[in-house]
């Protein structure tokens, strides 16, 4: 293990005294710079790498330019994780409207086949199930999608209410029945 932290901290060391020297050749310098950040990243290891690329903003433009580097990485970090989480959800509520708009293509067809479908055309969830919905009125639709999303609930076509499946022949007989 010994061996391993002195491979490790050799690589570091050369760049950031390779890095604080007065430089001769400051672009070809900075290129072998960022050949060896390369390198420890291609080695799995990130966080030597982003050493010696600040060695290397440093050598270059001062401690000012070091941290102007650090904090342009850090907004774009955040802005992209934030596009990401964004995304994400745009995802996983489009996924839960289609296999609404499915279960309920075939409900409608399997259980009452004279009753219209309740879907838009364009595939969405319908309009009236989202305005007989309890959750929907007090602006909860999310709630409603995860829970058909992960299969553990549906959406009954006759009252428009969220029903566990567990309890599907309960609500239908008793509850929304003939």
């Amino acid at each position: 293990m010994d061996s391993e932290m002195m491979e490790t901290e050799s690589p570091i060391a050369t760049a950031t005294a390779t890095a604080t020297a007065a430089p001769v050749n400051p672009s070809g310098d900075i290129r072998e710079l960022f050949a060896l950040a390369r390198q420890l990243i291609n080695q799995g290891k990130p966080s030597q790498a982003l050493q010696v690329v600040m060695a290397a903003a440093r050598n270059q433009g001062g401690d000012q330019a070091m941290f102007q580097s650090l904090s342009r990485a850090r907004d774009l970090y955040r802005t992209r994780l934030q596009e990401s989480s964004n995304s994400i959800d745009q995802l996983a509520t489009l996924f839960a409207e289609c296999a609404i708009a499915g279960t309920e293509s075939s409900q409608s067809a399997n259980d009452h086949p004279m009753q219209h479908n309740r879907c838009s055309e364009s595939g969405g969830i319908g309009q009236d199930v989202h305005e007989n919905s309890i959750l929907a009125e007090t602006g909860r639709n999310q709630i409603v999608l995860d829970a058909f999303a992960d299969g553990s609930s549906f959406i009954c076509l006759q009252c428009g209410g969220l029903v566990s499946v567990n309890r599907r022949d309960e609500h239908l007989t008793y509850w929304c029945g003939n």
